[in-house]
């Protein structure tokens, strides 16, 4: 079967290889649509991160070169001894969280903080951007008949957000600013809109993706070139800031208006990946207690999103901005989203299947 591999920085390889066997407690699913994720992306400019070189992951045992893709919709085709949640032709969507089960934050039901953890599609496992793939029945979520397979990939971007609004211990009628409207600042700007939020400002520079964190919800876009944007951001919430900041961005900048942004013992949240260190100066914490969370992926949030999804309490219209093939996948997915054109797009669906590109 076809699949897309990371070797290295700037370098993935679309080749065949064997196609998975279904094991006892997995299940096997014909991949429809995957997702590239701004992980993905790290890995890609300045990896590795998650990606196992050298020294094997403790779960997989696998090295790179790895298959890439962890957002992603399919068809189960076979199922492994022991399954019986799962059945053949189901329609599913995975949580790609490769966990050990036994550490002490895996037994407190927080998997994704696992003291081994790994992520299908970074850590040797098997990934989305392949015809196949092969995963842990637990992990494996139905999806309803009305969801489309497009939408279904979109579930985990999305969880990460829903995640990240709880773990800032957000409620109804609180005021927030999202630093950045990539693919996860624009689904926190929808998943914050369905949470109530009574305010929600942004973060961006102009471009293209102003419009698009407007059409996901946002009341106020601001340019960081054009406003000090700690100061709007006190005018619009009458002196006092927003509760919460939610850092999507991964750089200085980001994080600095957003500490500047909240208000007195408000919380940023930070849900991006960093590819290096930065410094601030913890007084910024101190005298106003102020409080920094990070989060990572998603725990238990799957079937919560499903269901906000499906019954349109958040939006996935306006999300998917271009549709390729596997084939195409390191020139139109990667070199896209890297070069001049960047801006323009939110998130770039791959399928290994050409036929659906007709549909």
């Amino acid at each position: 079967m076809k699949a897309a591999l990371w070797y290295g920085k700037k370098d993935i390889r679309v080749e065949e290889i064997e196609e998975p066997k279904v094991i006892k407690g997995n299940v096997k699913i014909k991949v429809k649509w995957c997702g590239i994720c701004g992980s993905d992306l790290h890995e890609y400019l300045g990896g590795p991160i998650f990606i196992p070189v050298g020294q094997p992951h403790p779960l997989t045992g696998n090295v790179a070169p790895v298959v890439l893709g962890h957002e992603f919709s399919g068809e189960v085709v076979e199922i492994g001894e022991g399954v019986t949640n799962i059945k053949v032709g189901d329609r599913v969507t995975v949580e790609p969280i490769v966990a050990c089960g036994k550490c002490p934050a895996c037994k407190e039901g927080k998997y994704n903080l696992c003291s081994l953890l790994g992520f299908h599609g970074l850590c040797g496992s098997g990934g989305g951007f392949a015809e196949y793939t092969v995963f842990a029945e637990d992990y494996v979520h139905k999806i309803p008949d009305s969801m489309s397979y497009e939408q279904a990939a979109l579930i985990e971007p999305i969880a990460v957000a829903i995640h990240s609004i709880r773990m800032a211990n957000f409620n109804t009628g609180d005021t927030a600013i999202v630093l950045g409207s990539g693919p996860i600042g624009l689904a926190t700007i929808k998943c914050l809109k369905a949470a109530g939020a009574s305010l929600v400002i942004v973060l961006q520079r102009k471009s293209i993706r102003q419009e698009y964190a407007k059409r996901a919800g946002a009341d106020h876009v601001l340019d960081p070139n054009e406003v000090n944007i700690a100061e709007e951001v006190k005018k619009l919430t009458g002196g006092l800031g927003v509760n919460t900041a939610f850092e999507t961005t991964g750089a200085k900048i980001g994080f600095d208006i957003g500490i500047d942004s909240l208000k007195y013992g408000g919380t940023m949240v930070i849900t991006s990946i960093w590819e290096g260190e930065m410094n601030f100066n913890p007084n910024v914490l101190v005298f106003s207690e102020k409080k920094i969370v990070g989060t990572l992926a998603y725990r238990h949030e799957f079937p919560a999103t499903i269901a906000q999804m499906s019954d349109g309490r958040i939006k996935s219209d306006g999300y998917i901005t271009k549709k390729i093939a596997l084939d195409d996948i390191v020139e139109e997915g990667f070199g896209t989203l890297t070069g001049p054109e960047k801006k323009k797009h939110v998130k770039i669906l791959v399928t290994p299947d050409k036929s659906l590109l007709s549909d």
